[in-house]
């Protein structure tokens, strides 16, 4: 199924099975299809993965957000509750290099594809399970969310505003950073399994990412004895760190050494500040955060953002306007880091995907595949399995696969 007309990328050869949905699952998967590898995602017949519904918005009449975490991958509509479509994922299974599933607590043994059975079909299989609470704990039978790992990891706990209602940070910050460290997972199984010849299991699980989400959090809690709070724009342990109020909105300014703090009060005309006993290091700066932060914003409300950024950037002081989605798309760094990486699509003329945020050799991996519609690539899978056409339109017939 490779098509050897590509540029050789770190993963090409190796076939995945997706048994996963929704986010974390995908964006593992997606980054394995991204660096070469043929991903094969199996979904049920009629709805396919929930994140299909998850809209709007919609880009034409598919969801934004399956599209988000589903390009260079193909989708095979198997219904696994048939044994007709169990002989199908057993088939694949013995063919595939690795297997990522994320199905409920029980449900991968159910169909017999738990670890053991798997690599007793194939012996070289690197098995990546995603989980909400890893593999044992009491809470290891639970399903999980994003914001119920935001919440019960403590991450909620120590974002937003003091005082206010606790806050999710606005993207599934949980579920992408343990895809993220399934693939890391997966690629070292791969080497494992290549220096060995044997099977690797791999588990990642949404509740440890949150808790390493908040690791120096942690560390600050195991080392003070005092409990992390919010601290709105800024962090705890650096001051001035924060979003300044200005003319017409906000800045970003991070000031995170004493060197950069004395150029910040340059950039200000404000020379004051950097001989104020309270400004005179960083340590000092926390203990007087509301004074320091109340004496620069003094400053910065009289000037315009824009004004205000070049005048820091021009002082090599770290700064930044907050910009919205529709900013961040036209800005010039934007433009120029590649990110947004087209294709051809055969629905959406104007279709684009943020990239893999990684180059070989100078190149950004391509958009090989648009996000696949329900079962689009059903047939195929299914020949390239060995099945004939006929057994395809019999399978068709018979409600295994769409």
């Amino acid at each position: 199924m490779v098509d050897s007309t590509l540029v050789a990328l770190a993963c090409e050869g190796l076939v995945v099975v997706d048994l996963t949905q929704n986010v974390a699952g995908p964006f593992c998967t997606q980054i394995l299809g991204d660096m070469g590898a043929e991903v094969v995602k199996v979904e049920r017949p009629g709805r396919g993965d929930d994140a299909r519904a998850w809209a709007p918005p919609f880009w034409g009449e598919e969801s934004a957000t399956f599209m988000a975490f589903n390009r260079n991958k193909r989708s095979l509509c198997l219904d696994l509750k048939r044994d007709g479509g169990l002989e199908v994922l057993r088939r694949l299974v013995a063919r595939a290099d690795v297997l990522v599933q994320s199905l409920r607590a029980g449900a991968i043994a159910e169909l017999g594809l738990d670890y053991p059975r798997a690599i007793a079909l194939n012996p070289r299989l690197v098995y990546c399970s995603i989980t909400a609470f890893g593999t044992r704990g009491p809470l290891a039978s639970l399903p999980g969310y994003d914001p119920l790992m935001q919440a019960y990891g403590g991450l909620m706990s120590v974002n937003g505003h003091p005082g206010q209602e606790p806050a999710r940070v606005g993207t599934s910050i949980v579920d992408m950073g343990t895809g993220m460290w399934a693939a890391l997972g997966i690629m070292a199984g791969l080497r494992q399994r290549d220096a060995t010849g044997r099977a690797v299991e791999v588990t990642s699980a949404l509740f440890e990412t949150a808790l390493m989400w908040i690791s120096y959090h942690l560390m600050s809690y195991l080392g003070s004895g005092e409990v992390p709070q919010p601290q709105g724009s800024g962090t705890a342990m650096i001051a001035p760190y924060q979003a300044f109020p200005t003319a017409d909105g906000y800045a970003m300014i991070g000031a995170a050494s004493d060197a950069l703090f004395r150029r910040l009060a340059e950039a200000l005309d404000a020379p004051e500040l950097a001989r104020d006993p309270r400004f005179a290091d960083n340590p000092a700066r926390v203990r007087h955060r509301d004074a320091v932060v109340e004496a620069v914003a003094a400053y910065t409300r009289e000037q315009k953002t824009a004004d205000l950024v070049a005048r820091l950037r021009a002082a090599g002081v770290p700064s930044a306007p907050i910009l919205t989605v529709d900013q961040v798309v036209q800005e010039p760094q934007t433009q120029a880091s590649g990110m947004l990486v087209g294709a051809a699509h055969p629905r959406l003329p104007d279709y684009r995907s943020v990239g893999l945020p990684l180059q070989w050799d100078g190149r950004r991996p391509e958009v090989r595949r648009v996000p696949p519609l329900l079962g689009e690539h059903s047939a195929d899978v299914l020949t390239w399995l060995g099945y004939t056409l006929d057994d395809v339109r019999n399978m068709k017939k018979q409600g295994l696969i769409q």
